[in-house]
């Protein structure tokens, strides 16, 4: 998709246009039947709107863009989009686009004086890349469809003082059962959770094993989330399912276990190796260490019984002597 123009929509009235659709029945919520839109006849589109996009897809045969990931889209799948996301779409030829399902379009007006506003952003699944959408069971399909067919009734035939916050509650709900089927989503595909955390214990020994730690610091999410190309939202979310931490609290850990090594097994001071592991400050480190383990690294070091010998071929600096 090189040299590819992002068509920017700004409003629901302005997707309806451009997907080929009737007016909205109302400016800042609509509910679209997938198979009705009409794409431009181009091989390659790019698309970035200024609203809320829930999609349920099931068998769109082209290939979709989303962030930097790419998805074959073949089954049916939900996935979301916060506006300001480029979202983009190709097929090899115009007449093999098929697609069925719904889109739910929300403009971030619609959520205004609502507690939604600002809670909606806190759904780490809106900033999900594409391979890691939402595959819902015929079940689980049939309840999001009908909590849009309820919101879609409400702003159609109700409209009165009491249909934004209906439709509002409804959303909380929508939102809400993505939630717990994402966490069903980790538990039943473990074979993809596990490829994932077993590619991230690799990724963390070779990079604990060699001079990164002492040279570049402690790996960032972003960086270990790059690496096993997914978002940083989802790998942590993965990772309170399987572990119960989060990627940082995760690399935190796999930092104190390397440390313990060192600690009980050289006589290297606490200084050395905070540096070793990247810390800038060795009085960091050691605050670290404490929290996690609940003593000191020389604490921790004495409970492994050094002898006076070996403690005394050990310099150590005023602030590792009080840590």
């Amino acid at each position: 998709m090189e040299n590819r123009v992002i068509h920017r929509i700004k409003t629901i009235s302005e997707y309806h246009k451009v997907m080929g659709l009737p007016k909205p029945e109302h400016p800042l919520i609509s509910i679209v039947d997938y198979g009705s839109i009409q794409l431009p006849c181009k091989a390659s589109m790019g698309f970035m709107f200024d609203f809320y996009t829930i999609l349920i897809d099931r068998d769109f045969k082209g290939n979709m863009k989303y962030g930097q990931q790419s998805g074959d889209f073949e089954e049916g799948v939900l996935f979301f989009m916060a506006p300001g996301q480029v979202f983009e779409v190709s097929v090899e030829e115009a007449e093999s686009i098929n697609r069925s399902g719904w889109v739910l379009l929300i403009h971030p007006d619609f959520l205004w004086k609502t507690t939604l506003a600002k809670k909606i952003r806190q759904y780490d699944f809106f900033n999900y890349t594409v391979n890691e959408a939402l595959f819902l069971s015929d079940k689980e399909e049939k309840s999001i469809l009908a909590i849009m067919e309820g919101m879609a009734q409400e702003y159609r035939n109700n409209i009165d003082k009491f249909s934004d916050p209906v439709i509002i509650a409804q959303l909380e709900l929508l939102l809400t059962y993505a939630e717990r089927f994402y966490q069903r989503q980790f538990i039943t595909r473990k074979k993809y959770s596990h490829t994932i955390l077993d590619r991230l214990e690799s990724l963390l020994n070779e990079y604990f094993n060699s001079d990164r730690l002492s040279t570049e610091g402690i790996p960032t999410v972003k960086y270990v989330a790059s690496s096993l190309n997914v978002s940083a939202g989802y790998l942590s979310n993965l990772l309170k399912v399987l572990t119960g931490k989060s990627t940082q609290h995760y690399l935190q850990d796999r930092l104190i276990e390397n440390a313990k090594a060192q600690l009980s097994t050289t006589n290297q001071s606490v200084s050395e190796i905070a540096y070793g592991l990247g810390f800038e400050h060795p009085q960091s480190f050691s605050r670290l260490f404490k929290l996690r383990t609940n003593l000191s690294p020389l604490a921790f070091r004495a409970s492994f019984n050094w002898n006076a010998d070996a403690e005394g071929s050990t310099v150590h600096t005023k602030n590792e002597v009080l840590n």
